[in-house]
């Protein structure tokens, strides 16, 4: 009999070709005044937007626009919030990649109550409780990577040297509904779709050895890790067929943001945080160059100190997935998970964190700041020492 656990509040969920068709329909139900944040351009001047802007019209719906363009501040969105609080916005839409999601969800929970993003961020600031209310919001993502139309935390960021990256986190923030559209995905480029696959990726595996994992959890995780392996590599190289690569992969990305929202995440996700605020990395792509040598010091880790957990059977179950060979023993089928990430990590020209400034004097800096949430669930307690070979190997 399984173990008891808990699911949190998810956002009712619409998946298919098409869906974006759904948003003047739905966005009705909730008013006329719609505040629409989308990315800095790549969906208004796509083939998507024209429909939907007739969609609104068709439904009486007015609407303004916010544009985000790179990865959101406590500054961008207190500005927004600033800027568009008069508006008596019945709903936000936000369409766009994790970066315009999360800022439509902080912008969607502060517009009523009109106060600094500041106040609620973790582990900066006050760290005050939040109130709400928060005016209703509707997720659309154009990318397969973050699974932010499915978590309640909107990730903000503040870089340079003493820079950080933190949540604003609050089940009130939780889309009243996400429209996961594969057809949205048609327009990315392979450098994005790399990057976002592996985050994807590296949520789902994270997740499913996570200290807080549950049978359901379990489930969703390596559901979308199976969409992972048969989709990324073939819509990466153009040899797979376009449109169900797509599919499989916002269906993946989609699972993977409810596993991270319910259990929580580990170690990759524990140094994204800080080499995100302190470099201009792309959050996917320090997931993809870090995933396989992570996994590896966490085996590694696990077999000296506790061969008994769990995860370690768990990355057995991921390789033997990964490898599609359900014959393989425990220590085979880890070795073939790392072999497997090695492999998608070089066929999908993953830089290291180098080539983006990191370097070996940044470790230890590095690692002091990345203990924040995302390490309290990986499956065992790092060292310090430990965390920084995984840096030392992909600088």
């Amino acid at each position: 009999m399984p173990a008891p656990f808990s699911i949190a509040r998810l956002p009712r969920i619409e998946f298919g070709a098409g869906a974006l068709d759904r948003l003047p329909e739905i966005a009705g139900r909730y008013g006329k005044r719609l505040l629409l944040v989308t990315g800095g351009s790549s969906f208004l001047s796509g083939p998507a937007w024209p429909r939907l802007r007739d969609g609104l019209e068709t439904a009486g719906i007015s609407w303004v626009l916010c544009r985000v363009a790179g990865e959101p501040s406590p500054q961008l969105v207190d500005g927004a919030v600033r800027d568009h609080r008069t508006g008596r916005f019945d709903l936000v839409a936000g369409i766009g990649g994790g970066s315009a999601l999360d800022a439509a969800k902080a912008i969607a929970g502060l517009l009523r109550p009109g106060n600094s993003v500041m106040d609620h961020l973790e582990g900066v600031g006050p760290e005050r409780p939040y109130l709400g209310p928060a005016t209703p919001f509707i997720a659309v993502p154009t990318t397969a990577g973050t699974g932010s139309e499915a978590t309640k935390n909107a990730v903000l960021s503040v870089h340079g040297p003493a820079g950080f990256k933190k949540s604003f986190r609050d089940e009130r923030l939780v889309a009243e509904y996400a429209l996961v559209d594969p057809d949205l995905l048609a327009t990315c480029p392979p450098r994005v779709l790399a990057a976002n696959g592996m985050d994807a990726y590296t949520q789902l595996l994270e997740s499913y050895v996570s200290t807080r994992a549950n049978p359901f959890t379990d489930a969703l995780a390596l559901s979308g890790m199976e969409a992972v392996r048969d989709s990324l590599l073939p819509w990466y190289s153009g040899t797979g067929d376009a449109a169900a690569c797509r599919g499989r992969m916002a269906y993946a990305a989609l699972l993977s943001g409810i596993t991270l929202a319910q259990v929580g995440l580990g170690s990759v996700h524990g140094l994204a945080a800080p080499l995100g605020a302190f470099f201009p990395i792309p959050h996917g792509v320090v997931c993809g160059t870090l995933v396989a040598t992570a996994t590896r010091v966490n085996i590694e880790a696990l077999g000296r100190r506790a061969p008994d957990s769990p995860a370690l059977g768990k990355y057995a179950t991921a390789g033997r997935l990964l490898a599609n060979r359900t014959g393989l023993d425990g220590d085979a089928a880890r070795a073939a998970l790392l072999e497997i990430l090695e492999d998608w990590q070089r066929r999908l020209e993953l830089p290291r964190l180098s080539a983006y400034g990191a370097a070996r004097g940044d470790i230890d800096h590095i690692v002091a700041n990345s203990r924040g949430s995302s390490m309290k669930t990986n499956p065992l307690v790092l060292e310090d020492g430990e965390i920084a070979a995984i840096l030392e190997e992909r600088i």
